[in-house]
């Protein structure tokens, strides 16, 4: 069976909205937008490449999904891995309200999320990947259904905009199973949930 695969790009106080542009999230008045991009490097580069190539399906909120689809099926060059990729592969979309989504191979699944994500990692050959779609993630995370957290972590903070932890989201551990730092200093986190946080004293 696939996994469920998040991968997301995050500041060190772990906003995770806006990261590639001004106009991309302004929702909630957030005047960070695009934080992101004055630390691409060649590291960041190959790791999405890499992340590209294991997804076999993309798994995205409603907001998420209208900025991919604004953009990516314009991008018809063959030698463009990542757009042939989300081009080719099937798309599945939470959303209450989008019915009829005109990207090809874009389905809006069913109010039965934890079903249908099973379903849809029965039916994968490679991973499903959530790519942004804070709200969905939020909802994930409080119910279990993430089997893998891919965290980019850039070296600014920047004191407001969307979180990627949900408050009154299940104390959880998660054990590293890989780690990297780019050449411009973000840091490449893979995480696996683990069971319950445990506390204690010293």
């Amino acid at each position: 069976m696939s996994k469920l695969t998040l991968i997301t790009f995050l500041t060190l106080d772990g906003v995770m909205q806006a990261p590639g542009g001004p106009e991309e999230d302004p929702s909630g008045g957030f005047s960070y937008g695009g934080w992101q991009v004055p630390f691409e490097d060649e590291g960041v580069g190959e790791f999405i490449t890499e992340a590209f190539d294991r997804a076999g399906a993309f798994l995205l909120g409603r907001r998420t999904y209208e900025i991919f689809a604004g953009y990516w099926p314009r991008q018809t060059d063959p030698a463009n891995a990542i757009a042939a990729k989300l081009n080719s592969a099937p798309k599945y979309v939470v959303s209450r309200t989008l019915e009829d989504p005109a990207w090809e191979g874009a389905t809006v699944l069913g109010p039965d999320l934890e079903a249908e994500i099973a379903r849809i990692k029965a039916a994968t050959d490679g991973e499903v990947h959530i790519w942004g779609s804070a709200e969905l993630v939020g909802e994930l995370l409080a119910r279990d259904l993430v089997d893998e957290l891919n965290l980019l972590v850039y070296p600014v903070f920047l004191g407001a905009g969307r979180h990627l932890f949900p408050v009154g989201g299940a104390p959880t551990t998660c054990e590293l199973t890989a780690s990297r730092i780019t050449d411009g200093g973000v840091a490449v986190l893979t995480y696996r949930p683990a069971g319950r946080a445990a506390f204690g004293s010293f």
